[in-house]
């Protein structure tokens, strides 16, 4: 006879595998029968709607079903908002995005996101976020309010997650007072020190000795910095663009950086102003799919380069250049003898492994750019380790990102 915790093990299994695993499993349970709990009942049923072959959708039902005592038996049509609930109530957070993200893919739902009753009871992740930028064209009037109160919310969680990280990272390489109780000799007033301690002359020596320094107001010494983030937006990037585009308002907030956001296909879309004022707005100014330019997207972007040892460009993009690749090569290598830090971010997702052209990858990264498959979590010190002049092909070694 089985323990409790070899039933739920069972049970579990059963769960896993579905209702073809029933009989086989039955071996291992009292009297040869699988019993399920009635939470268990409604969560294979819940799973049954995405995962078993005979399932199909029908306006916002499943008229698949589940023959067996796993399921229960019959025709019952499981209504898509009564599956949500379930499926929110029975099921873990990661597991509900899971299956609520398999239920669009395999069952073709995408197109019931388009009721606002409905899209209220979606669980909002960075994954349908994606998919509500990829459709957002055919979202109907009465559904936009809900869909940008959706995105609102992952990008309220994102930037919690990320803002103080590269707040400190931004300012612990800019402020070397931060680090020092010591004035930052960056920030001396040395025409007006010297105009101020003349009379401190010293003849025998034919020095001055100053009595006191003066410093730059940090007001005036507001935009040190200028980084641009120049983002390739076909559809292959959908998680990258998220990010990026957060990343690149949380930089437009910061004072002593002069941020630009430029969006590329085979277009070019500068999204900068968008970008300071709401990142939601940006995100919805983003138009998923195309072809790609790299090369025309980072001629654009020159114009605003100014200072190039106080540039960072940062590009996001899988390398896929539909475009003149040979003059991207040269235009990059360019940017970087000029003084401008650049650096190719190949992947900014959870899981930073990309799909990416090799090839055009380790050019670059000859070239002195190099190209990482960097998850959000480790920007901050890549950020920080190119505003502070550090190897970032070394740094990316002991952070243990990918090098193209």
């Amino acid at each position: 006879m089985m323990n409790r915790r070899e039933a739920s093990s069972v049970s579990r299994w059963r769960l896993i595998l579905g209702q073809e695993a029933e009989g086989q499993l039955s071996n291992y349970c009292e009297d040869g029968r699988m019993a399920l709990t009635d939470e268990e009942r409604i969560m294979d049923a819940a799973l049954a709607a995405i995962y078993d072959d005979t399932g199909t959708v029908v306006g916002g039902s499943s008229s698949g079903t589940r023959s067996g005592k796993g399921a229960g038996s019959g025709h019952a049509a499981i209504h898509l908002s009564k599956w949500l609930g379930d499926v929110r109530t029975f099921f873990a957070e990661d597991v509900v995005s899971i299956i609520q993200n398999d239920a669009m893919e395999r069952k073709g739902w995408k197109q019931l996101l388009f009721e606002p009753e409905l899209l209220a009871t979606v669980k909002p992740d960075i994954q349908l976020v994606g998919t509500l930028l990829s459709l957002k064209g055919k979202i109907p009037e009465k559904t936009k309010d809900t869909a940008r109160l959706l995105v609102k919310a992952v990008v309220d969680d994102l930037v919690k997650l990320l803002e103080t990280d590269i707040r400190r990272a931004v300012t612990g390489a800019l402020n070397k007072r931060q680090h020092s109780p010591l004035p930052s000799l960056s920030g001396l007033d040395w025409k007006r020190t010297i105009g101020r301690n003349l009379k401190h002359y010293d003849q025998e020596r034919g020095i001055i000795i100053p009595e006191r320094f003066y410093y730059y107001d940090r007001a005036r010494r507001s935009k040190e910095w200028t980084v641009i983030v120049d983002i390739d937006q076909s559809g292959s990037m959908a998680d990258s663009i998220i990010w990026a585009s957060i990343i690149g308002s949380i930089f437009a907030s910061i004072p002593s950086l002069s941020t630009r956001v430029v969006v590329f296909d085979t277009e070019v879309v500068d999204l900068t102003e968008q970008c300071a004022n709401d990142p939601v707005d940006m995100l919805f100014g983003i138009q998923l799919g195309g072809g790609t330019d790299i090369h025309k997207s980072v001629k654009y972007c020159e114009q605003f380069i100014e200072e190039p040892k106080k540039t960072l460009f940062i590009m996001v993009s899988d390398l896929y250049e539909g475009g003149n690749q040979s003059a991207l090569i040269r235009r990059m290598r360019d940017l970087r003898e000029s003084g401008v830090r650049t650096m190719c971010l190949l992947a900014l997702s959870d899981h930073g492994k990309p799909y990416y052209d090799e090839h055009l990858a380790k050019q670059l990264s000859r070239d002195g750019t190099p190209c990482f498959a960097c998850t959000p979590a480790l920007l901050p010190a890549l950020v920080e380790g190119a505003l502070k002049g550090q190897d970032l092909a070394e740094l990316s070694k002991r952070l243990g990102t990918l090098q193209g």
